[in-house]
């Protein structure tokens, strides 16, 4: 067995450095173990065209690695968003208005982007917890300036990977973690303990509703322990 494998029902040391990106609305540097991702939140007084009317806002998400990200130089995406790229950019804007009343942020829209710099496995769960902070942040500012009518956020958001690697459940897998996972789950929840985004998927292995309860349960205390890390670094949703 390989150390990756030592780890179990731990996950890996988070740190958060709030305001990373000083001309943002809201930044922020997560890294989880070796993982690090750049999220910033930018404003727009203004929706998208279907929106405009409506009285309500919109928060989407971008997404995107830097070419030295991974052990070998990626290209860079500059004509066309590849197909794993958008399904990960729908991800977090689905995972982060979840829990965003849209109708509260009034008709304008934030943008979150999530910009990781060196990967090692978990880069989308990442995203979805940098992307929650500098929205709540970015919100901040817009409830400084007094453009709110009230509180946006409804809960408190995460999410983390678990998976079966050498037939062990494992939370928080990191890259060669990954690449030796039979089962590979991506999971969203809120604070409160509902389900935001469950992504499973067998690598040439089958799984059971034994296996997926057991997988289940350890990404929900996973993310229960980063959801108390935001609470630590961001304090009360307000």
């Amino acid at each position: 067995m390989g150390l990756h494998t030592k780890r179990g029902d731990r996950i890996r040391e988070v740190k958060i450095v709030r305001n990373y990106i000083k001309n943002a609305d809201g930044s922020v540097l997560i890294s989880f173990g070796n993982t690090r991702v750049v999220c910033t939140a930018s404003i727009q007084e203004k929706v998208p065209p279907h929106l405009k009317g409506a009285g309500t806002g919109w928060v989407t998400a971008e997404y995107s690695m830097l070419p030295r990200s991974t052990g070998t130089r990626m290209a860079r995406e500059r004509y066309k968003v590849g197909g794993r790229t958008q399904e990960i950019q729908r991800l977090i804007g689905r995972s982060l208005r979840a829990v965003t009343d849209l109708k509260t942020l009034g008709e304008r829209s934030i943008i979150v982007d999530c910009d990781v710099i060196q990967a090692d496995g978990g880069t989308r769960t990442a995203s979805v917890n940098g992307g929650f902070i500098a929205l709540v942040e970015a919100l901040r500012k817009l409830n400084r300036e007094k453009k709110l009518t009230g509180w946006p956020i409804k809960d408190y958001l995460g999410a983390i990977s678990v998976g079966i690697v050498d037939g062990k459940p494992m939370v928080d897998l990191t890259y060669v973690d990954d690449s030796n996972a039979s089962v590979d789950m991506n999971v969203v929840m809120t604070g409160n303990g509902r389900f935001v985004e469950i992504q499973a998927t067998g690598e040439e292995y089958s799984f059971s509703g034994n296996e997926l309860e057991k997988l289940l349960e350890l990404a929900k205390s996973g993310i229960l322990e980063v959801i108390e890390i935001h609470k630590k670094k961001i304090g009360e949703l307000k």
